[in-house]
């Protein structure tokens, strides 16, 4: 079985509803292909370990089963539309992720360690780490990981690149409260949105940290996205929330407490996804060697703007990369595709990483 053949069978599935179907495609064909222990955890994450009691540093070839809602022109009866063409794999998890799970579930079993060796297949990922979170929490631990998400074409169309670092997302309500009051006597109340808006000015002026990881630069980010408040356009409004999304770098968080310095505003955090830099040069060095390898001395240093299970995996102290097939504006979309060549690529890479 090759990477088109196994990367069809399982973007055949649907996954973003239900993950268990496609974990019982991996969880087989782990069984039925290689000698490796094989494992299905309470969350429905799938884990295999090959040489598990060798010495060495242990390293782990990570992804996950599940998708975004496909796009309706993705769907057929009872599945996910697959189409190849032109050198490209079409349809829903091509890029994000099942074609980087197909090259690692290869690579897995092609692999010659001589350390120990695991594959993980997540649930949960694009919903907030709840496969990785619970992963963690029952116990894996690999000394290092290769996380498939996207990393081509960052350098240069069609490369495929190594990211060494990645951002968080944090998000967040301020929430501001006032007193009702007819708006005809306006000084009768105190208007929430005039706090709010405020605590949107504390916002405004708040410098977003940065970050330097082995030569790059991750910049955060605050936005205010998403403002409501009021009942009636002749009320005083008596409360006002406002959405606050922050892209965040490893090391400091932007101060959005300060808003609190307003009267009748508090703030509160709705999800916080890490970021992630890998804190291990010579792990870097070596997947640059692999990847260059492979493409004829291409391949570079990048970091990702989009937070991954990589931030979960290397807030409890696992050293991450991020290398994976997909290119910057591929998932997530109608016309979701993978390069063909670079998730062949992608294999060999993995395979020499879990080789050496």
């Amino acid at each position: 079985m090759n990477v088109r053949t196994l990367t069809e069978r399982l973007v055949s599935i649907p996954s973003h509803e239900d993950e268990t179907a496609a974990g019982d495609a991996v969880e087989s064909w782990l069984r039925e292909q290689t000698d490796a222990d094989v494992t299905r955890d309470g969350a429905g994450n799938v884990l295999a370990w090959r040489e598990r009691d060798a010495d060495g540093p242990s390293l782990a070839l990570v992804g996950h089963h599940d998708v975004v809602p496909p796009d309706e022109s993705q769907t057929t009866d009872g599945g996910y539309v697959f189409e190849g063409r032109d050198g490209r794999l079409y349809g829903r998890g091509t890029a994000d992720m099942k074609g980087a799970v197909a090259a690692m579930l290869l690579a897995f079993r092609d692999a010659d360690p001589e350390c120990p060796l695991a594959f993980a297949s997540f649930v949960g990922e694009e919903t907030g780490g709840e496969g990785a979170r619970y992963a963690i929490d029952d116990g894996f631990a690999p000394d290092r990981a290769l996380v498939a998400e996207g990393s081509t074409g960052y350098s240069a169309p069609g490369v495929l690149d190594v990211a060494v670092a990645h951002k968080g997302r944090r998000a967040s309500t301020v929430t501001a409260e006032g007193a009702a009051a007819h708006a005809s006597e306006p000084e009768a109340g105190e208007n929430a949105i005039y706090r709010a808006c405020d605590a949107v000015d504390v916002i405004r002026d708040l410098d977003a940290p940065s970050a330097e990881v082995f030569g790059e630069t991750l910049s955060g980010s605050v936005a205010v996205t998403e403002i409501e408040g009021g009942s009636a356009w002749n009320v005083i409004p008596e409360a006002c929330e406002v959405t606050v999304d922050e892209r965040t770098v490893p090391g400091e968080r932007a101060a959005l407490d300060e808003v609190e310095g307003v009267e009748g505003v508090t703030w509160s955090v709705d999800q916080d996804l890490p970021p992630m830099a890998c804190d291990d040069e010579a792990f870097v060095e070596r997947a640059l060697d692999a990847v260059r390898e492979v493409q004829d001395g291409a391949g570079e240093r990048v970091s990702k703007p989009h937070a991954t299970d990589a931030g979960w995996l290397a807030d409890a102290g696992v050293s991450c990369l991020v290398c994976g097939p997909a290119e910057p504006g591929e998932a997530h979309t109608a016309t979701e595709s993978v390069s063909l060549d670079v998730l062949d690529r992608c294999r060999r890479v993995y395979r020499r990483l879990a080789s050496a």
